[in-house]
């Protein structure tokens, strides 16, 4: 017998109804507030329909574009680090080791923690008189750093913070990966005489590359989303040079007060959120190219 059409909207509609209330009326309100000079704690009634002048204003202003390449920066070098450490450690827990479940958790840990206790927890580590790490550098000989007043160093502990936060993610998803290659293939190479490393870069990540792919834009667009952190830990500073684009969107809004001008920031920031998922949704589909 077949299934009422009826059926799938009805197991599908609570969902479609949440996702519309959570995601497509807040993206639809920041576009309509990107119109608008408005500030917080008036009226709707007095908000002035300014059109584009506020993409205009985002558009023209230099810090924009200063945040946007700390951004950039930011996510190059977290998600290269994350990548790359996060297939080490899935390449290196691969196989049943002594302790194997209790070294998975304790990498797990640091993605199970709020980001704002991440942020406060690496700011006490990175204080200047009573840090952990000065207090290490000492030990080994080195001079303390003041490392959240000196611009490179505060943006060098913003990296290391998302690395040792988000690292964890990608190992989660490779180890699921390289549970599922065949485990015969391996022992084809074997037998055909590749050492490890070849067994590795030929055999298995090309197996894997998919899903390699796809966690590489998951943490793109993560990384182009991150606020928290740096929130807590720089503030963006010192001057501006941590200061992200989604966090220079939360300045102009709530301590500027220009919710205008942060919402059309915002959709400039969907702009290139939507291109990057755009990009993952292509690499994830595994029917591309098969005739229909």
């Amino acid at each position: 017998m077949r299934t009422p059409c009826w059926v799938p909207a009805l197991y599908l509609g609570p969902a479609v109804i949440v996702m519309v209330a959570a995601c497509l009326y807040p993206v639809l309100s920041a576009f309509q507030l990107a119109g608008y000079d408005w500030a917080m704690g008036t009226p709707w009634s007095t908000a002035r329909w300014v059109g584009w002048d506020n993409f205009v204003s985002a558009l023209s202003n230099s810090r924009v574009w200063s945040s946007l390449g700390t951004t950039l920066l930011f996510a190059a070098l977290c998600v290269s680090a994350e990548m790359v450490l996060g297939i080490a450690l899935a390449l290196a827990l691969e196989h049943p080791v002594r302790g194997m479940a209790f070294f998975r958790t304790l990498f797990i840990l640091p993605m199970m923690i709020a980001p704002i206790a991440v942020g406060l927890a690496w700011r006490y580590l990175f204080d200047a008189q009573f840090g952990l790490v000065n207090a290490l550098l000492e030990v080994a000989g080195l001079s303390a750093q003041t490392w959240l007043a000196d611009p490179t160093l505060a943006f060098a502990a913003i990296v290391v913070a998302d690395i040792w936060q988000w690292t964890p993610f990608v190992f989660i998803i490779m180890i699921a990966a390289l549970a599922g290659v065949d485990g015969s293939v391996i022992d084809a190479a074997r037998i055909d005489g590749a050492c490890w490393w070849q067994q590795v870069l030929l055999v298995k990540l090309p197996m894997v590359m998919h899903v390699i792919a796809i966690t590489l834009m998951m943490r793109l667009i993560d990384a182009f989303r991150v606020l928290e952190v740096i929130y807590v830990l720089t503030f963006g500073g010192p001057g501006d040079s941590t200061e992200i684009l989604a966090l220079h969107i939360y300045k102009t809004a709530f301590v500027g007060q220009q919710l205008g001008v942060a919402a059309a920031v915002s959709v400039l920031l969907l702009v290139v959120v939507v291109l990057l998922s755009w990009g993952a949704l292509r690499l994830s589909n595994p029917m591309k190219g098969e005739p229909r």
